[in-house]
């Protein structure tokens, strides 16, 4: 039974886990945080960098940046283990696809630096091949009663119409890869 953490707590004890952690490696902490939409996943990630001790602060790296549209859960987290993750894993360069999601294209390429400090938020961010590549795993959970009016509330509409696609694709996503299974730390974020 996973010992759940307010998300104050959760900063404290992911900070220490990172940074005794990333003391123990020759390369720097990456950092995955996952969870349903609408669960503090993004709040948290904003935490945890802000309470950071030290300088250079990780770089935080959003989902929701990289999902091409609005059924791309699967590929953004498929492409972030492989070309994000497992390259920084052995020491080079990571790099993730952006997305325009009011033009419906791909933005630039942008490279994380194999010596930079890493925290990748967003729904997808705990996969089955994903996991193994970082050293500090969160799970963020929240109630359907919470998450959906605070999801919804967050992208002023832009959600409402593709609610019921994304959270389909998520409960998938969820089935199949177990992402809870995979957390170091969990976080209530109702």
């Amino acid at each position: 039974m996973p010992e759940w953490c307010s998300p104050a707590s959760a900063v404290s004890r992911v900070l220490a886990l990172a940074l005794g952690e990333n003391a123990a490696q020759s390369r720097p902490t990456t950092i995955l945080i996952d969870g349903p939409s609408g669960s503090g996943k993004s709040s948290f990630a904003v935490a945890l960098v802000a309470a950071w001790p030290d300088v250079p602060r990780p770089t935080l790296v959003r989902l929701d940046d990289i999902y091409p549209g609005w059924s791309g859960l699967d590929a953004a987290s498929g492409a972030v283990a492989s070309s994000l993750l497992a390259p920084r894993a052995v020491g080079l360069d990571g790099g993730w696809e952006g997305w325009d999601w009011a033009a419906s294209v791909p933005t630039d390429w942008h490279v994380v630096s194999a010596s930079e400090r890493l925290i990748l938020e967003g729904c997808g961010a705990l996969s089955r091949a994903a996991a193994p590549l970082a050293g500090v795993r969160v799970w963020i959970e929240a109630t359907d009663a919470v998450r959906k009016p605070r999801a919804l509330a967050r992208d002023a509409g832009a959600f409402d119409a593709h609610w019921e696609q994304w959270d389909a694709q998520w409960r998938r996503y969820v089935a199949r890869e177990h992402p809870s299974s995979h957390a170091d730390v969990f976080v209530r974020g109702d």
